[in-house]
């Protein structure tokens, strides 16, 4: 793939849909600002409005009328890494993102609906300093994804509809290492911020999602859905600019580098307690226990000495649980308040690319009714990350790691009946 080509695809790549990492491991939950005033609780369940693809398309049965939605977030991490052997400390290593997702709903008949859906699953961005003394393992890391979801769903009878629909992810990843503390070795015109390794490249990868919801009566539902797995394989170039892994200074060969997007299975609870209140929650499953390593390979490459491999680095991650909250008030005719809490639990162990940790989120919302046809979303979080000691091998030795960090995420959505 040609640097130009390349590029390009990381223009495209951002401008639809920017990596944002703040739920477990790099997956992302900013699917829509009405969800994120609600901490995203009984999103399975909930269906108020055509975002309800992005987490059980059963849940389109419930339209009576064509919608579409739109939704922007803004998503702006507060994380600082310190290593604790030097002093040296990187702040705000993961860059303010922008989060856009858009999605249509329409009904075929009475049984039928079906509907699509562009917004995001995984992504992740962390940038340290260039001249950061542990560069080779810092650098800069990213990878972002965007989904197509394509979904029909079909009414079985009063209470029972089920849904399926496609997921054709498009991705582009990106890494770079530096010398850090090793510029010495390579001689005294050397400096930390000097590039070691870099890597680029795109792919697509293809899933699918299914999900059904069953209504116990008018006032209460549950839905349940489940996201599989989609194996991204990226191949793009791979540039040795120090000759530490293919012998020759600026070498540039041909890299391959294999990310899962793990699977998502989702339970949502969805009660109308009275008229004007109702209480939502979900438990979701993410099975990060297939995400082991980072490892780009050629034929050029020998990283350490292993013949073949350009770049490793290993990953210690387990299958987690997200649990969620929330309530919606209705004060008028024309507004809607809601307020959820999640509780996010950590995947894996914290590295210097993905520096992940339990995670608390506090939400509040609402909604502003325009016009029958034209409604409007808002929804603001604060997730509280906690702190955490993490060591990492590197280049110059086993370094000790202090993290802490916070986020906070505001978006806007509009909602257009017709």
């Amino acid at each position: 793939m040609s640097k130009k080509l390349s590029r390009s695809a990381l223009a495209v790549a951002i401008a639809l849909t920017a990596p944002s990492a703040w739920s477990a491991g790099f997956q992302v939950s900013e699917h829509s600002a009405s969800g994120l005033g609600r901490a995203y609780a009984g999103d399975a369940a909930i269906a108020d409005n055509a975002s309800v693809i992005g987490r059980n398309p059963a849940q389109m049965t419930l339209f009576k009328e064509s919608q579409a939605s739109g939704a922007i977030h803004i998503v702006n991490p507060e994380i600082d890494v310190t290593d604790t052997t030097s002093g040296q400390k990187a702040s705000d290593v993961a860059p303010m993102q922008l989060v856009p997702a858009s999605y249509y709903v329409s009904p075929i008949n009475d049984k039928w609906a079906w509907g699509v859906g562009l917004y995001t699953v995984y992504g992740v961005a962390t940038d340290y300093p260039d001249a950061f003394q542990v560069g080779d393992a810092a650098g800069d890391t990213s990878l972002a994804s965007v989904n197509l979801n394509p979904s029909i769903a079909y009414r079985v009878n009063d209470q029972l509809s089920l849904g399926v629909g496609a997921n054709i992810v498009y991705a582009i990843a990106e890494l770079n290492r530096h010398l850090g503390g090793t510029a010495p070795l390579f001689g005294d015109s050397f400096t930390a911020s000097d590039k070691l390794i870099s890597m680029e490249g795109d792919t697509w990868g293809f899933g699918w999602n299914v999900g059904a919801l069953f209504e116990l009566d008018e006032n209460n539902r549950f839905g349940v859905a489940y996201r599989s797995e989609v194996e991204l394989d990226f191949e793009g170039d791979f540039t040795d600019h120090r000759g530490s892994v293919t012998g020759t200074v600026g070498n540039k060969v041909t890299g391959n580098l294999s990310v899962p997007l793990p699977a998502i299975a989702e339970l949502s609870g969805f009660h109308q307690v009275r008229d004007d209140l109702a209480v939502h929650y979900s438990m979701m499953w993410s099975q990060w226990s297939s995400f082991t390593e980072l490892r780009a390979t050629g034929s050029e490459c020998a990283a350490d000495d292993v013949q073949g491999v350009c770049f490793q680095k290993d990953e210690d991650y387990k299958s987690v649980f997200r649990w969620s909250i929330g309530t919606t008030y209705d004060i008028s005719d024309t507004w809607t308040l809601r307020a959820g809490f999640a509780y996010d639990e950590k995947a894996g162990k914290s590295t210097l690319s993905i520096p992940d940790s339990d995670r608390y989120w506090y939400s509040a919302g609402a909604t502003y009714r325009y016009s029958p046809s034209l409604t409007f979303d808002a929804g603001v979080t604060y997730i509280a990350s906690k702190s955490g000691t993490f060591t990492e091998s590197t280049r110059i030795g086993e370094r000790e790691f202090d993290s802490k960090g916070a986020a906070y995420i505001g978006a806007l959505q509009a909602n257009y009946t017709f």
